[in-house]
């Protein structure tokens, strides 16, 4: 099985390959690059595994929420590619794969992208038996201090979140049992999730981004008001 990886949802653009049992990545923080960056990662990953394009056997996405454009590239890209070589495409959320990340420490994860304008995108999360993680609540977009609780237990807290609002999510959840600030979402982990689901693919035009928003940037009033 050969599955590309796409990740592009935050200010870190990545890509991974996983080839049989082999693991090719690429990882950077790039503001504003990512569309310069993206399929030169891509072709790099397969010329290091020795394989073409038309050896691909499906295409995973980092599906949002995150940057607007940064979710439209990686969903497109994945259409692109996918709808090019006829094989299926596995949007996988880009919060999940950054709670993958925190520890396996038997707390509830929360994941946290700073979504900018005063706000964040969470979502909560538990291990499951196979090491992987499975979401207990749905994903919000909402400010930091009105943060709704899934669990009153101590948690993992991980992502750029926490970084900008800690102080806010710290009266909201407590002291964590872990947190991270300097996270991002990476494509070796949407390939992880996505491994296990490789008969649920869908056709490239059923993969859609999930922005969980539909506002990019306030109006003066609202800057003026805050």
């Amino acid at each position: 099985m050969n599955l590309l990886a796409i990740e592009t949802a935050t200010e870190s653009c990545s890509v991974a390959l996983l080839s049989g049992e082999r693991l090719f990545a690429r990882s950077e923080i790039a503001p504003r690059r990512h569309a310069e960056l993206l399929l030169p990662m891509c072709d790099e990953v397969l010329a290091e595994a020795g394989l073409a394009r038309r050896g691909l056997d499906a295409i995973a996405v980092g599906r949002g929420p995150g940057a607007f454009t940064g979710v439209r590239l990686a969903v497109s890209a994945a259409q692109g590619i996918a709808f090019a070589l006829g094989v299926p495409v596995l949007p996988v959320s880009s919060l999940a794969a950054l709670a993958l990340q925190a520890p396996d420490n038997g707390a509830p994860i929360l994941a946290v992208i700073d979504a900018r304008m005063g706000e964040i995108y969470a979502g909560w999360y538990r291990r499951t038996a196979s090491g992987l993680v499975e979401a207990f609540a749905a994903e919000t977009v909402g400010n930091a201090a009105d943060l709704a609780l899934a669990t009153h237990e101590r948690c993992s807290v991980i992502g750029t979140g926490w970084a900008t609002y800690r102080e806010l999510l710290r009266e909201r959840v407590g002291e964590p049992a872990w947190a991270d600030g300097d996270c991002h979402p990476q494509a070796v982990d949407i390939a992880r999730l996505a491994l296990p689901h490789l008969r649920d693919g869908v056709a490239p035009e059923q993969a859609l981004p999930v922005y969980l928003r539909d506002k990019v940037a306030l109006t003066l009033d609202e800057q003026r008001r805050r």
